[in-house]
């Protein structure tokens, strides 16, 4: 007996010195990923309470409603800072999306210079962002325009009769929650749709004729949805200017009185630690450290889910879609 009360002393002694390890292991993890976190920010929002730098705005990727970006852009409305450079690279996203970083961008430019750099893409929303800037420069090879709006859905009628399925509804009335994909699109479904698209359009056209000084004849050659080159959009008026950030830069000092010389620094529009991602981080290694591995594997896969969860979108598009992509 008295072996066995040694064995079990040793084994608990053991037990709490490798709980003891493994918790100040996840201490230790935490507070480098917090560090990491805050080093990895340096020429974030609290890099510009001079007037010392030029803050760079990057937008890319698919552009939806974000009221954290219209929060950053309001905040860098209000700081010190001479200018701003918008780097673009989207092929846009929602209609509502497009409007709102466009009238938050406009509500900056009031405040303060601002020129659009188009990096490689500024299609649809991309372009209407591109449009709240008072001169937009481009590379040869970027692409812009795609001047148009797209109300997609898919129809499984084919499918559902294949495989002898039949979708039953009760409704208010014909129109309501149409087309809903499950039977074929109505006539009256069909024109309400298109006076939808068809209201956007000329909404789009509207802000494309007036921001950038175009007549009805130069309007139609370009606002038929193509995308046009750098090299071609100069001449067509989509663009200003070509070139990079050095010309854009080189605009601010020529034309709006900007110091030469400044540095131009990232000002970031997503939280100072994103969606707190390092956050997840760290609980999953504290508690793969806690022997907890199975609910360090459930946060990974529930921040799998927020990502794919954000790439859908809602409403009408203003986004470009190369042939052959799904």
């Amino acid at each position: 007996m008295s072996l066995d009360s040694d064995v079990i002393v040793d084994r608990r002694r053991i037990r709490r010195k490798l709980t003891f390890w493994r918790v100040t292991a996840a201490v230790v993890a935490i507070a480098a990923i917090v560090g990491m976190a805050a080093i990895a920010t340096p020429g974030g929002r609290s890099a510009f309470t001079t007037s010392s730098a030029i803050a760079r705005v990057h937008i890319d990727g698919l552009i939806r409603s974000d009221n954290d970006r219209v929060e950053a852009l309001e905040r860098l409305e209000n700081s010190h800072v001479p200018a701003v450079v918008v780097h673009i690279n989207s092929p846009g996203g929602t209609t509502a999306g497009s409007e709102q970083l466009y009238d938050a961008l406009t509500r900056l430019k009031a405040k303060k210079p601002l020129v659009v750099v188009v990096e490689g893409l500024a299609a649809s929303g991309g372009y209407i962002t591109a449009i709240a800037a008072d001169h937009i420069v481009a590379q040869q090879t970027s692409l812009v325009g795609s001047i148009g709006v797209l109300f997609q859905f898919p129809n499984f009628t084919d499918l559902l009769k294949t495989v002898g399925v039949k979708v039953e509804e009760v409704k208010s009335s014909p129109l309501k929650a149409a087309p809903n994909g499950f039977e074929p699109t109505s006539p009256e479904a069909r024109a309400a749709l298109d006076s939808l698209v068809r209201d956007s359009y000329a909404w789009f056209r509207g802000m494309v004729k007036e921001r950038r000084g175009m007549d009805d004849a130069l309007l139609d050659k370009v606002a038929d949805g193509r995308v046009f080159t750098g090299h071609q959009a100069v001449d067509l008026k989509l663009i200003d200017q070509l070139g990079d950030e050095k010309t854009a830069v080189a605009w601010l000092v020529a034309e709006k009185g900007v110091k030469s010389g400044l540095p131009v620094r990232d000002y970031k529009l997503e939280p100072r630690f994103g969606d707190l991602t390092f956050l997840k981080t760290a609980a999953s290694i504290t508690l793969d450290a806690l022997g907890l591995s199975s609910i360090a594997r459930q946060i990974e896969q529930a921040g799998v889910a927020q990502a794919v969860d954000r790439l859908s979108l809602d409403g009408m598009l203003a986004l470009w879609q190369p042939a052959g992509t799904n």
